[in-house]
Formats: structure tokens, C-alpha cells, sequence
């Protein structure tokens, strides 16, 4: 009798021990589950708020471990488990509920200890800076659908992350950007100082590059004096440029700086450009001839040179000759006439136009116009021709006394004076006409 006691005391202890295994921890055979939605976010513990592990895609299956409350626990074909809501995926077969045991309580307060530390250390740097425009996805994929556009230096709140994406919050709008998209508020702090520190240098070098030029143009500056009856102080350094002043033979300027055959000056307060052949380095002196022209007296530091210019200081001769050299630097163009370019007989009908003479239009045909000059009775205004022979002129200036001609030379000179007593001028010499 105290044998079959014994007996039934054991199968009651076994079958005790059974129930309570069953009510407090109960495992299931693994279920198969699907992914019913398009994006299902698959959490470190079973609360909406938790981490998110990784995001599964419509028709993904995953293996149900348990249920607690509305959520599965699951573990996906690359190993990963986590907390499904039940919403977001539809099970094969039955999952019976797991029971909450100390295991699970002691599991959660962990988690949940966890997930505080996390969400106060996020706290402390959840504002972020737009590196540059981008807009924000809707899922964290380079595919995504895009939801708004974000400006470079918006600042934008961390809601939370998930490998290299970040959710991110702009006024009411959330949606995801890749990490490398932003970056911290004492990053953009150091980015500010280091580019004004850059512009203050750049400020600085253009100072310093401002203060040698003006250095540099102070020491190069000189005076000159126009050697002309009237010259043009222009705007730009064009013959197209208007006049800003006009000065008087051996006006003194100032020059600033010289290039390309034009001269910088200054004279009365004002700056502009003058053609550099229409100054010298001195003043020229006038003295009447008994041929009515001028003695232009050259006075250098180291020596003086005295040269006497058949130049008329009245008549119309002296006139055409001021007109014509205002035109110096003009372009030469072939077929122009003026205003602005000109040829070589272009040129001279041009001037002589303005003085009420009208000259056949070629080089050759204008040899006919007026009367001859011997070489020796060359007078300024008087036109001179070029070329191998009487037949075969090509080229036309006007004299101005002293050996030299003004004239349309050629595309890379244009309106200059050269000498006609040596050179190409000096051997195809022909004749000249005068016509006023």
C-alpha cells in the first residue's frame, strides 16, 4: 500500500512540474511567415518606438519564434530576429501566445534600459545641418520615391537611423537621407570659421597685391607732353572710345602704365588712354622759318638735338595734317573708307574730304589728282605715293614734314607715321601730288 502511495506521489510531482513548464514558457514548433505590406520595419523589441533593425519587403519570409501580444518574434533568412507587428505579415498555421515569464520582464527592462541610454545620447546631437540640396526618401533606398526637397544648411531633427540612412524631421515632415548628407552643428560651426578664415586671407592677399601695384605704378609713373596740335584723351584704349579731354601741343600728362601702343595718363583730374606715339618724353619747341614752318627743338637730360620739321604752323596744308593725325591707331580695314577704319586711299579721300577736297578713290587714280611736287618741295599735306613704277602704285599717305608720312600702313599697324627717307618707303617712292 505505501508502495502504490509512493508511485502516485511521483506521477503527481512529474505531471505538476509539466503544467507549470507549459504555463510559464511555452515553445512552439517554428511557423513561417510573409511580409503583407510593401515596407514592414523589423524592431530590436517589441514597441513602435524601438530600433530598427532592418526593413523587409512585400512577400520577404521570415520564422515565427513566438507571439507576445500583437507581435511576432521572428528571425529572417540572414539571421536577424526581431519584433513584427502582427499586422505586417501573415502566418502559416497557428502561433499559440507566449506567456510573460521573468526571462521576458528581465529581457524588456534590459531593452528598455537600452533603448533610454540610446534615446539620451541621440538627444544630446539630434540636430543636424544639410551638407547640400537633396530631397528626402520615403524608405531608406537609393530607388525611393521622394518626398521633399531639403536646402543646403537647413537644420533638420535625427528621429532615427539605420545603417548609413538617417529619418530625419523638417516642420512636419519626415522622411530619410543618407548620413553622409549631413553633418553635425559643431561641424558646420568649424566649416564657417574655416571659410572666413579663408576669405579674410584672400581679402588680405588682394589687399597686398593692390598696395605693390599701386607701389610699382607709382614708381613707374612719368611725365610726357603731347606732340601733336590736338590729341584725344579717350576713355578705353580704342580709337572707338570717346574723348574724355582734349589737350594741346606739349600739354604735360602723367603716365600711369603703357601697353599695346596706348598710354595711360592723367591730366586736369581726369584718367584716360592717348595713343603712346602722340607723346614725348619733352617738350617741343616752335620758332617761325622763313618757309612758314616750325623749328622743334628736343631737349633730353644728356644732350640736345635740334632738327628742323617742315611743318606749317598756318594754311590748310598744317590743318589736313592736324586732322589727319588725330586718326592715328585707327584700324586698317581693305575698302574702308571711314569713320572708324580705312585703307590706305580710304584714309586719305577721308581727310581730305573734311576739308572740302574730293580725291579719286584708288592710290593709283589719286596720282592724277592735283599737281606734281618735286620730292625736294615736299610740303605738309601734300600727298606721296608708292609703289615699283608709275603703273603699278599701291600706296598713298600724307606728308607732314620732316621726312614722314601719316597713313593707313596695314592690318597689324593701322593708321601710323613712318619715315620715307630710308626702307621700303625710302626705294618705292613714285611721286607726289598736291591737291590743296
Amino acid at each position: 500500500m505505501k508502495k502504490k502511495n509512493v508511485i502516485k506521489n511521483i506521477l503527481m510531482i512529474a505531471a505538476l512540474g509539466i503544467a507549470i513548464m507549459f504555463f510559464t514558457n511555452v515553445i512552439f514548433a517554428a511557423n513561417t511567415a510573409t511580409v503583407s505590406v510593401e515596407t514592414a520595419n523589423l524592431r530590436e523589441t517589441a514597441d513602435e518606438d524601438s530600433r530598427i533593425l532592418v526593413q523587409l519587403s512585400l512577400n520577404d519570409e521570415v520564422e515565427v519564434l513566438q507571439k507576445t501580444g500583437n507581435w511576432y518574434e521572428v528571425k529572417t533568412k540572414n539571421g536577424t530576429t526581431g519584433y513584427l507587428r502582427e499586422d505586417l505579415v501573415q502566418v502559416s498555421g497557428d502561433v499559440e501566445e507566449t506567456e510573460n515569464t521573468s526571462n521576458e520582464t528581465e529581457s524588456n527592462a534590459e531593452s528598455s534600459e537600452t533603448q533610454t541610454e540610446e534615446t539620451s545620447t541621440e538627444t544630446t546631437s539630434s540636430t543636424r545641418i544639410v551638407k547640400e540640396n537633396t530631397k528626402l526618401k520615403i524608405v531608406p533606398t537609393i530607388n525611393a520615391t521622394d518626398i521633399v526637397e531639403v536646402k543646403q544648411n537647413d537644420e533638420v531633427t535625427i528621429v532615427e537611423t539605420m545603417g548609413d540612412w538617417i529619418c530625419i524631421e523638417k516642420e512636419t515632415t519626415k522622411g530619410w537621407i543618407r548620413s553622409d548628407k549631413l553633418m553635425t552643428v559643431e561641424e558646420k560651426a568649424k566649416q564657417d570659421e574655416e571659410k572666413k578664415a579663408a576669405e579674410e586671407a584672400a581679402k588680405q592677399a588682394a589687399q597686398a597685391a593692390e598696395q605693390e601695384q599701386a607701389k610699382t605704378q607709382t614708381q613707374t609713373t612719368k611725365t610726357m607732353y603731347a606732340n601733336s596740335a590736338t590729341v584725344n584723351i579717350r576713355k578705353e584704349a580704342s580709337k572707338d572710345s570717346s574723348i574724355v579731354e582734349q589737350i594741346k601741343l606739349n600739354t604735360a600728362v602723367t603716365v600711369l602704365s603703357e601697353e599695346s601702343g596706348w598710354s595711360k595718363v592723367s591730366v586736369n583730374n581726369k584718367e584716360g588712354y592717348v595713343a603712346s606715339n602722340l607723346l614725348s618724353s619733352s617738350k617741343t619747341q616752335e620758332t617761325a622759318t622763313s618757309r612758314g614752318g616750325v623749328t622743334r627743338e628736343k631737349t633730353t637730360e644728356d644732350k640736345t638735338e635740334t632738327t628742323t620739321t617742315t611743318t606749317a604752323s598756318s594754311g590748310k596744308g598744317a590743318t589736313v595734317v592736324e586732322t589727319a593725325k588725330n586718326y592715328i591707331g585707327y584700324r586698317y580695314v581693305y575698302g574702308a573708307a571711314g569713320p572708324n577704319s580705312f585703307d590706305c586711299s580710304g584714309f586719305t579721300s577721308y581727310v581730305f574730304k573734311l576739308h572740302g577736297v574730293s580725291l579719286s578713290r584708288t592710290a593709283k587714280a589719286q596720282y592724277s589728282n592735283g599737281v606734281a611736287v618735286a620730292r625736294s618741295d615736299l610740303q605738309p599735306g601734300d600727298l606721296v605715293m608708292f609703289g615699283p613704277s608709275v603703273s603699278g602704285i599701291n600706296h598713298v599717305g600724307i606728308y607732314i614734314g620732316g621726312g614722314q608720312i601719316v597713313h593707313a600702313a596695314n592690318p597689324s599697324r593701322g593708321v601710323t607715321i613712318d619715315t620715307i627717307n630710308s626702307g621700303y618707303y625710302n626705294t618705292n617712292y613714285v611721286g607726289a601730288r598736291r591737291v590743296i
